[in-house]
């Protein structure tokens, strides 16, 4: 027996590991799964709102940008909105108000002595403004030979263009006129300055103005100003002897020196002709249409 024994044990041996693996006889339980909702919340029970001198304020902001009244948190929000109106005040309504001398001059026709002026002024802010204008001429030995007065309301549509309307007054020997006014008036490309205006007077005349100038800085304080303008109607008006379409041309030049930036004298010349029917009419009635004459004037600023 002991040796049949001993014969067995190697083969008893090698059975006995892959009996011991065998696990198809046994029930085997997966382990329970656990979801995240099974999963115990570590801050349960906390506080977690944010503390009140760390919260963002129920305002509307910009954009981009922060609220727009921030600062009322760490201000008294009455002393916050006089500033606001100040910097309103400062940057965006600022009332100014001017009075330009463009031309106060003599004029030398022929023989003949005149003078004429030019001048404009404005009252109110950066987009809207009152304007008034006026200009004329005469002689040194007679009456007034042209008058006229203006009265605008000015909106500012463009940085370099204002929208104006109001009415004129004018006075002539001839007879006087009331007109409505409907202009701009502005800066054009390359530093022109143009005004253009159309007028409808209280007898239904239509007529309208456009003139330009341009300052040409020779130095500092030389300034050479070319000057033009053209006037039109709409119909012949006898009684002003001025015809349909284009009735007058204006161009000139005047040399002006700025003593300050607010006063300078000048010297220039000046020539004016009638044109078309306008000029037509003129030699009936037996006068020049066309005309040259030096001025000395000044120009200032207040």
């Amino acid at each position: 027996m002991r040796v049949i024994a001993t014969a067995l044990a190697p083969i008893l041996l090698t059975i006995a590991p892959a009996a011991a693996q065998d696990h198809s006889a046994h029930t085997q339980t997966p382990p329970a799964q656990v979801t995240p909702a099974q999963t115990p919340d570590p801050h349960a029970g906390h506080d977690m709102q944010m503390p009140t001198d760390m919260q963002t304020p129920s305002v509307s902001a910009s954009p981009g940008r922060g609220p727009a009244d921030a600062a009322d948190r760490y201000f008294d929000p009455a002393v916050m909105a006089r500033a606001r109106e100040q910097l309103r005040v400062e940057n965006g309504e600022v009332i100014t108000h001017a009075v330009i001398l463009d031309r106060l001059e003599a004029t030398f026709d022929d023989g003949d002595e005149g003078y004429a002026w030019d001048v404009q002024g404005w009252y109110g802010g950066d987009i809207n403004r009152f304007w008034w204008k006026s200009e004329g001429e005469g002689a040194f030995d007679g009456d007034v030979e042209h008058a006229e007065l203006q009265l605008l309301y000015s909106r500012a549509i463009t940085p370099y263009f204002d929208l104006q309307g109001g009415v004129r007054q004018t006075y002539r020997p001839e007879g006087d006129r009331t007109d409505l006014v409907l202009g701009v008036q502005g800066l054009a490309p390359y530093w022109f300055e143009v005004d253009g205006a159309l007028f409808i007077s209280n007898e239904g005349e239509v007529t309208a103005r456009a003139q330009a100038e341009y300052d040409l800085r020779l130095t500092q304080r030389l300034i050479l100003q070319p000057r033009a303008e053209v006037s039109l109607s709409a119909e012949e008006i006898p009684e002003f002897a001025m015809g349909a379409g284009v009735s007058n041309v204006l161009a000139g030049a005047r040399l002006r020196y700025e003593i300050t930036r607010s006063f300078a004298p000048y010297v220039g010349v000046e020539w004016s002709g009638a044109v078309g029917d306008t000029r037509d009419l003129i030699k009936a009635n037996g006068d020049d249409p066309d005309a040259t004459r030096v001025v000395l004037g000044v120009r200032a600023l207040f």
